[in-house]
């Protein structure tokens, strides 16, 4: 037992070669229950009497309404209901509820211009490969791309058809660019408010670390959306936004309306576990403001860029109520730039099984919620949380510690 312990602590069990072996398993089995699923389902309709990429079917039938001149009906949830089972030819298909800004109804009319299918496709290929450029970039290696299609959280994303991998690649991206490149880092960043909760601690990060050229580029490219989609839907649809964040707050989040074990956040574990709406939010605000204080401190310190930004991908995810592990594709950031840190300064006790039970994770965490009322995703994020900020204290001072010495 002793030399089983004292490999995971050093992570010596996971060589190069089982990487490539459990990813090529992991990707091979995604592929083929891809394809069954596909090959099961009844047109656009799989087995279980559900759109194929369920959540996409919201995105299609809000660009269908963009093109019959009803843009705001999005936000209404029959109107958006009766609009998602006119695109299956009036099948009974479950709701899928319209949540985004009104910036993000140009994306919806775009995939809408062609068959449901096709738009899926075509959202899909697009923003995966956006994905895979930010990954590969963030660490260019030779099984980077292996590791990063196998990633589990892929095949979720795929299996609802989300925007995980638009996400990842704007927020991978703008890490890539933000001292080469600040404003164009921040335009990046502005175009991630499509999910505006998962900007909350960014602003925070950007302040602290003085890239005012990056914040202005962000604050800059917000703007415009809002103005460019006030052009175009007129002022109304932003009343119809406002109206319906009342259905997702209290329906979709509060009254779990999607599921506790689909949401990652410590929210939904309070309530996953019985505690009312004010233990759940206080237990959220203080995991909040531990993120805000711990990632100031870190982004205005001289640690790593790597510790820096694998930090705010983790921060992001965990600072929100509303996280469902799709979304935990923003995960693979911060395992790339931890990754590429300890291949280049040495892993730490525990790093290494820390990174692997964070790349497993997203096929797991919803499965063990539903069974056993465990939050793995959760546990597992803010482990390796406080791992990264642990590894970037402990630098600081063995180089505050170096830097006396030379000067002795």
């Amino acid at each position: 037992m002793s030399g089983i312990r004292q490999q995971i602590i050093s992570g010596t069990w996971l060589t190069s070669e089982r990487i490539r072996i459990y990813s090529v398993i992991v990707l091979a089995m995604g592929v083929l229950a891809i394809i069954a699923w596909a090959a099961l389902a009844d047109g656009a309709i799989d087995r279980n009497g559900k759109p194929l990429g369920t959540d996409f079917s919201n995105v299609y039938a809000a660009g269908t309404l963009v093109w019959q001149g009803k843009a705001a009906d999005a936000y209404d949830p029959a109107l958006q209901h009766a609009s998602e089972i006119a695109v299956f030819g009036g099948r009974d298909v479950p709701f899928y509820g319209w949540h985004y800004p009104p910036f993000f109804l140009v994306i919806a009319a775009l995939v809408a211009l062609v068959p449901y299918l096709w738009g899926l496709a075509l959202w899909q290929i697009t923003s995966f490969a956006a994905y895979c450029v930010a990954i590969g970039a963030i660490l260019p290696r030779r099984d980077t791309l292996l590791v990063a299609a196998a990633f589990p959280a892929v095949f979720v994303n795929l299996g609802h058809g989300h925007n995980g991998f638009l996400t990842t690649a704007l927020l991978g991206g703008a890490l890539l660019l933000l001292d080469r490149r600040p404003w164009l880092a921040g335009v990046l960043i502005g175009l991630i408010a499509y999910k505006p909760q998962f900007g909350v601690l960014i602003p925070l990060a950007l302040l602290a670390g003085g890239y005012w050229r990056s914040i202005a580029g962000a604050a800059f490219t917000v703007i415009a959306l809002i103005a460019f989609s006030t052009i175009i839907f007129g002022t109304g649809i932003w009343h119809a936004f406002a109206e319906s964040t009342a259905f997702t707050r209290d329906v979709v989040l509060e009254q779990g309306g999607t599921g506790w074990p689909k949401i990652q956040s410590i929210f939904s574990a309070m309530r996953m576990w019985g505690a009312g709406l004010p233990v759940a939010y206080a237990a959220q605000g203080l995991l909040a403001a531990g993120l805000a204080v711990s990632l100031a401190w870190l982004w205005r310190s001289d640690a790593a860029f790597a510790l820096k930004a694998s930090a705010l991908a983790i921060a992001s995810l965990l600072a929100t109520p509303y996280v469902l592990d799709y979304d935990l594709m923003v995960l693979a950031i911060a395992i790339a730039y931890c990754a590429g840190h300890g291949l280049q300064h040495g892993f730490r006790p525990y790093e290494i099984t820390m990174l692997a039970l964070a790349w497993i994770m997203p096929l797991l965490t919803r499965s063990i919620a539903g069974a056993i009322h465990l939050p793995l995703g959760l546990l597992t994020m803010i482990a390796l949380y406080v791992i990264i900020v642990r590894r970037a204290a402990i630098d600081q001072r063995a180089l505050h510690h170096h830097d006396k010495v030379a000067t002795a």
